[in-house]
């Protein structure tokens, strides 16, 4: 549906705001000084948490295979999805609850949480008050540029405005505060996260233009505050445009490819730690040298993997994802990672005689 059928949202300033960054690098609590901040502006604003609004069971681990911890991407990135697709239902009919599909992937209380700020802003002047501008603070990590960039997408289709926040912590800081947390997420995780974070790079996407990046290992400044209100006040009086862009359709490919390649990759690399695992075996390696295997196997994949990624991207150059042979970059990066794989094995097993 394009912007102008969106009922009387095309009349009404919106924005989708992307809060980005480690694990309590401090985005629920910029978020939270954002919507008081909102509030003195006359905006009506919703944060989207999606630590609430995806089941946890969606960022478990889904199985071990020769001590080899396998993680299940496909459910996550569907629970991801639905998230836009009910931001999108609102933008559709902005003045309701709306009533989500019995497929859909997230915490349907959670989710009318977020909206009932925006339905019930309080006025005594309804109709005043559904023309304030809204606002939408997405709060996760994002710390691929192709999470960020399906919001940024969303935004164009309903010439809606778009920003980011890119809160930039240091990591003892975010480790410390997370096991201050009621329910601290797994110290691994956001060391894994560290590994795979690509913050905002408007000089190579340029629909990150509209960013900025906040040190956020300190409390946040009255001057941060300011920047970042000047930032979504700049975005809801510049809302994009649903028009097409040749090169944001490349950047798009390009990331669609690349994930391409880094997943086929990921689970040809996880066959062959299978491989050496057995071989492990049939060398009567102990168990204390079959952890260290799989811990340095997969250190080496996702280490790797994260490279490839970075790589791919900076360096293919195309303009559909089929004018990339992906099956034939695949097997040229398996077989870097077996050399790896190699080095692994034999130093393990000789440290085992």
């Amino acid at each position: 549906m394009a912007a102008e059928e969106a009922g009387g949202l095309s009349r009404t300033p919106a924005c989708l705001c992307v809060l980005c960054g480690l694990p309590a690098a401090g985005k629920s609590s910029l978020a939270g000084r954002v919507l008081r901040s909102a509030a003195q502006r006359g905006w009506r604003a919703s944060v989207v948490p999606y630590d609430d609004l995806i089941p946890e069971q969606a960022f478990q681990t889904r199985g071990e295979e020769d001590g080899v911890k396998l993680q299940e991407h496909t459910e996550w990135k569907v629970h991801r999805q639905a998230v836009l697709q009910c931001i999108e239902q609102f933008l559709e009919k902005p003045g309701v609850l709306a009533e989500l599909p019995s497929s859909c992937q997230i915490n349907r209380a959670a989710w009318d949480q977020c909206i009932l700020p925006l339905i019930q802003p309080g006025a005594e002047d309804r109709s005043q008050a559904d023309r304030a501008p809204l606002l939408f603070l997405l709060d996760d990590n994002f710390y691929y540029p192709s999470m960020r960039y399906e919001v940024y997408q969303l935004a164009r289709k309903y010439s809606l405005g778009f920003c980011q926040v890119y809160l930039q912590c240091d990591l003892e800081s975010c480790i410390s505060r997370n096991q201050s947390r009621s329910k601290p997420i797994p110290t691994e995780v956001i060391l894994d996260m560290v590994k795979r974070l690509e913050s905002p790079n408007p000089q190579k996407n340029s629909w990150e233009t509209n960013s900025i990046s906040l040190n956020t290992t300190d409390d946040f400044s009255e001057c941060d505050m300011q920047r970042v209100v000047e930032l979504i006040s700049s975005a809801l009086s510049n809302p994009l445009s649903p028009a097409e862009d040749n090169t944001e359709q490349q950047e798009a490919d390009r990331l669609k490819c690349a994930s391409s390649v880094v997943h086929q990759t990921d689970q040809a690399c996880r066959r062959r730690i299978s491989e050496a695992m057995r071989t492990a075996r049939e060398n009567q390696v102990a168990p204390e040298h079959m952890r260290s295997l799989a811990a340095q196997l997969n250190q080496s994949k996702a280490t790797f993997l994260h490279n490839l990624r970075r790589q791919f991207l900076e360096e293919a150059s195309f303009t559909e994802e089929e004018d990339i042979d992906v099956e034939r970059v695949v097997e040229r990066a398996v077989d870097v990672f077996d050399h790896e794989k190699k080095e692994i094995l034999l130093r393990i097993i000789n440290e085992n005689k």
